[in-house]
């Protein structure tokens, strides 16, 4: 098994095994049906939706739930001051959300993106349907079980995030019966990095992006690349003029 691979591994396990962040997920789906309903959210009533017996781990579980919201969704969980008994979602996007990939109610769809470029990039940039679907189903994500914010996950991202150049989706080779993988698509590595994937998985797993090795050599690479290929495009076009103003100069003074 490669390095790569082996921090995948660890890095995914350790999330589907973690009571923290199997609560934490139940408190967002309630907190996300709060704000599609657009009813209020009672601190007393929060402690209740992650069971008695983890009460004591409520701060923690709020901490990592609201975490998740703002990274995922774009969902601040602010405090009510007036009242001091209840908090209220605000939406932080600052971006406008594409129509096609819109929830209706504000949210966006492509909510998901930077964590399967994550699951992509840390499986050696190539994940497969069933390491996809495994890391989906700890955001209470499930094949064939309409989502009240993604709508049907899989047309989501076997089609939609497809369409819209953010993921590839084929066929592996050599597979019989059929299986099928994921990659980044041509918009995915035009609109962000490796290192920016890196970092936003760091800190979903509470955590630094040195803590990947082999990965965080890897985007690190990425970054030096895309630093010489910005610093190519904008001394191309001068490089080019001085070697012809060079050329001209050159021929006038050679009659």
């Amino acid at each position: 098994e490669s390095a790569s691979s082996y921090e995948a591994s660890i890095s995914t396990e350790s999330l589907l095994k973690d009571p923290i962040t199997r609560k934490a997920g139940m408190l967002i789906q309630f907190l996300l049906q709060r704000y599609k309903m657009k009813e209020s959210i009672m601190k007393a009533h929060m402690p209740k939706v992650v069971y008695k017996m983890h009460r004591e781990n409520f701060p923690e579980i709020l901490g990592r739930a609201t975490e998740h919201m703002e990274l995922v969704f774009g969902l601040e969980l602010k405090e009510v001051k007036l009242s001091g008994h209840s908090y209220r979602l605000v939406n932080k996007l600052e971006i406008p959300i594409n129509r096609s990939l819109s929830s209706g109610w504000g949210l966006p769809k492509n909510g998901l993106l930077m964590p399967l470029l994550g699951v992509i990039f840390l499986n050696g940039n190539c994940a497969s349907e069933e390491e996809t679907w495994e890391f989906l189903n700890i955001l209470y994500v499930y094949d064939g079980r309409r989502h009240f914010i993604f709508g049907e996950p899989r047309k989501l991202i076997t089609e939609d995030l497809v369409k819209e150049k953010y993921l590839v989706y084929r066929q592996m080779r050599n597979s019989n019966p059929p299986r099928y993988e994921f990659l980044w698509g041509p918009k995915a590595r035009a609109e962000t990095s490796k290192m920016k994937v890196l970092e936003f998985w760091a800190k979903v797993n509470d955590t630094v992006p040195t803590a990947f090795p082999t990965h965080y050599e890897e985007a690190l690479r990425g970054e030096e690349e895309r630093a010489r290929a910005r610093a190519a495009a904008r001394d191309g076009p001068t490089a080019r003029a001085s070697v012809r103003s060079r050329a001209t100069s050159s021929r006038s003074s050679h009659p």
